[in-house]
């Protein structure tokens, strides 16, 4: 619970008690204090923002002032009428009460305004969010054939010392938490209050100039994901000195809102879905090298198949990191991109996007997938370039409900990638942790272990293990420092099984 929910729930209760529970003497001063009730729900509503889950504490600050101005109306016995009904609000207030605060603060708990830990690396955040058009590549997804390719991408980058600048918000497109909430088949409302989660980042704020440059990496979301939906991870590898740029997918993200306005939704699921498997299998990549074979919504042709229509996004977007770092119409970023070092990092279809950039994108010198499979062609040609895997053992899979074939696929498909290593490899694997483990999602409840959506290891650990190996890796590989972490063992993360291989 956010600071002020706490004191509206703990004065509810206080006057509540009081109000309507024989009290001592000493006591019966906070029946003057009832205004305190509804006095406390304006202020919370205004200062921290409103939010569904705490409806019921509104209720009861507006029942407490009726039994109050009740009882300023009927002070003595008469008149009888005012007595009885300030009789009968009293108990409607009680059942209120009892249901109110139970609620508001169960509620409250469960889907709480949570908070991101503050940044461990010597660097605050800064953000900044771009839109990026490709005037030579049409939108294939998109039903209007006039339609050119246009990317949402968000850029953290590190900052010197601790700006008292307002925290940007965590999601920037509120579209992206209806969409979250129809996945999950819940109300609408339901994830309306990560509205008012905020990050430890500051917008447009100054580079830091410890370093004059600063090496890249690029984050790729899951399906419908959103580009913010790693800032835990984001966070810490930009407070250790990296600027981490987001790549929102049009028509695979949940949803993305661009500066005129105008959005684009993802993809139906099963639509969404088949085209990612067509992407994975075999007989459908190789009907996919023929244009006439994927068509995409519009009728168009996909080029060889989703993921590798959002591979060339990646590529896009390092060609405009490099306009960038020659020169920012935000004047931030000039001269700042270590564009010789640069990795990419990503999530479930964002790992498989990821895999296959690698294979394709000589650019890119590190790549970072997290649960998720390879594609054919990164399969049979495999990556020439260090490369990590983070992902679980299946025995968590077929807990997680996931089907043998899939499970088979998704393991069998990294480790034949790993095991064919011409550059250094590391499969990383976390007994425990379940697909949504990976995202800042195993924070949005503690009750989502419950349902089956998150698994056993909490999630605090499971990000700490994240940032841990995330973090190693990319320091070995872009910034040749030492990492004893992937060495063998590690005392700290005794349930993670780390293998090795170099060629």
């Amino acid at each position: 619970m956010r600071v002020l929910e706490a004191v509206l729930v703990v004065t509810d209760l206080l006057i509540f008690l009081a109000l309507v529970i024989l009290i001592p003497r000493t006591l019966r001063v906070l029946r003057q204090a009832a205004p305190a009730a509804p006095a406390a729900a304006v202020a919370q509503a205004l200062l921290e923002g409103p939010r569904w889950q705490v409806i019921p504490a509104y209720a009861l600050a507006a029942a407490i002032t009726v039994v109050w101005l009740l009882g300023v109306l009927a002070p003595a016995r008469r008149p009888v009428r005012l007595l009885r009904l300030r009789r009968f609000a009293t108990a409607v207030t009680v059942v209120l009460a009892a249901m109110g605060l139970a609620v508001s603060t169960a509620l409250a708990i469960l889907l709480p305004v949570f908070s991101f830990a503050p940044p461990t690396g010597p660097h605050r955040i800064g953000t900044v969010t771009y839109h990026w058009t490709d005037g030579g590549r049409p939108d294939v997804l998109a039903a209007d054939p006039r339609a050119r390719r246009e990317l949402m991408v968000q850029i953290w980058y590190p900052v010197a010392g601790a700006p008292s600048a307002p925290r940007a918000a965590y999601v920037q497109d509120e579209d992206v938490l209806v969409a979250m909430a129809r996945l999950a088949r819940v109300p609408d409302f339901t994830f309306g209050h990560l509205r008012h989660v905020t990050t430890n980042a500051v917008t447009s704020a100054p580079v830091a100039a410890q370093h004059s440059r600063y090496p890249v990496l690029i984050f790729l979301e899951g399906a419908m994901g959103f580009r913010q939906i790693n800032t835990f991870q984001v966070e810490h590898l930009v407070s250790h000195g990296y600027v981490v740029a987001a790549v929102d997918h049009p028509h695979t993200a949940a949803s993305v809102r661009f500066p005129d306005g105008h959005r684009i939704a993802a993809l139906p699921a099963a639509r969404l879905r088949a085209l990612i498997d067509r992407s994975l299998d075999p007989a459908g990549e190789r009907a996919g090298e023929r244009a006439d074979q994927t068509p995409a919504p519009g009728g168009r042709s996909l080029g060889g198949g989703l993921v590798p229509h959002l591979a060339r996004d990646v590529t896009f977007t390092l060609d405009r990191l490099t306009a960038l770092d020659r020169a920012d119409p935000a004047g931030l970023l000039t001269g700042r991109l270590d564009l010789r070092r640069i990795g990419a990092f990503g999530v479930s279809l964002g790992g498989i996007v990821t895999g296959e950039a690698c294979r394709t994108e000589p650019r890119l010198r590190a790549c970072l997938m997290m649960d998720t499979r390879m594609t054919p062609a990164v399969v049979r040609q495999g990556l020439d370039r260090p490369s990590m895997w983070i992902t679980r053992d299946a025995a968590t899979m077929r807990r997680e409900g996931w089907s043998a074939d899939d499970i088979d696929q998704h393991q069998s498909s990294m480790r034949a990638v790993f095991d064919k290593r011409p550059a250094d490899g590391y499969l990383v694997r976390v007994p425990g942790m379940f697909h949504a483990d990976f995202t800042d999602v195993s924070s949005w409840s503690p009750a989502l272990s419950r349902f089956g959506i998150t698994g056993s290891v909490p999630a605090q650990r499971a990000h700490t293990i994240l940032n841990a190996y995330t973090l190693a890796f990319f320091d070995r590989h872009l910034k040749n420092l030492p990492t004893p972490l992937l060495d063998g063992p590690a005392p700290d993360y005794p349930d993670v099984l780390l293998k090795t291989r170099q060629p």
